[in-house]
């Protein structure tokens, strides 16, 4: 039986995920707590002032896209507040205030200063820490999509490169089960149900860059992008699959992953 096997939010946006027992989905069809926060360039454009538009496409800040070290920082949010762990040191723990928003902007600018990706930060500018940590507001998409992957196409990608591909690289919401590899091909333009929610399968996910970043050491160390279309033979380097939910409600692993028509 296909089922969630594992269940993902990313709380800032660019940085590692979350595990989780459960996931609520909310009337806007995004996942509570999943991308509340994002640290913002100077030049780029705030949700607020994109005429209160609630997504951010990648570039406008701090991804793994463009910062594979960002994948070395460990990340928790909880209550209010940030903590920011990096080789076993804490180097933050504050609440989501103005004062405490300096003192975690302060301390990633600290930690990518020492990395490989210091010169690309330094030539984007200051960082400044932005979003209210409860609204999900910066997913790359003007739409709230919830994204999953199959975990033997996770497999069968990893057999054609010849090595293990952690899946949190692939940074979805949900990690399925049980389908057999490149299944949920099939399931573009029908139904399915996650535990209490309801979605229709949007589109399959065009990966970029940050696929490649070793989820632990930031090395960019698979190439996903180009073994997916030059081996795999797929048209685009899509890998997983946009939910769209009929509405409100909860998914837990282990949930069935039914499929309605």
């Amino acid at each position: 039986m296909p089922h969630v096997a594992a269940l993902y939010r990313h709380p800032i946006k660019g940085f590692t995920p979350e595990s989780a027992d459960h996931l609520d989905v909310q009337t806007d069809g995004r996942i509570a707590g999943d991308r509340v926060l994002a640290f913002r360039f100077p030049d780029a454009l705030s949700p607020e002032d994109r005429d209160g538009l609630d997504y951010w496409p990648k570039g406008g800040g701090l991804c793994v896209r463009d910062f594979p070290s960002l994948v070395r920082l460990r990340l928790r949010h909880a209550a209010g507040r940030v903590r920011l762990e990096a080789g076993g040191e804490v180097l933050a723990e504050e609440r989501v205030d103005d004062a405490g928003r300096l003192r975690l902007t302060a301390a990633v600018t600290r930690f990518l200063a020492g990395t490989e990706d210091a010169d690309r930060l330094e030539r984007f500018g200051p960082l400044t820490l932005v979003g209210d940590g409860r609204s999900a507001r910066f997913q790359d998409r003007p739409q709230g999509f919830v994204s999953a992957h199959s975990r033997s196409s996770r497999d069968a990608l990893a057999g054609a490169m010849r090595t293990d591909l952690d899946e949190r690289r692939f940074r979805s919401n949900v990690s399925v089960a049980g389908l057999p590899a490149w299944a949920e091909d099939d399931l573009i333009g029908r139904r399915v149900r996650l535990g209490e929610v309801r979605f229709a399968v949007h589109a399959p996910i065009n990966r970029c860059l940050a696929t490649h970043a070793n989820p632990v050491s930031g090395e960019r160390d698979a190439p996903v992008l180009t073994t997916l279309t030059r081996v795999l033979g797929r048209p685009q380097p899509s890998f997983g699959i946009l939910l769209v939910a009929d509405g409100p409600g909860r998914i837990s692993v282990g949930d069935p992953v039914e499929v309605l028509g």
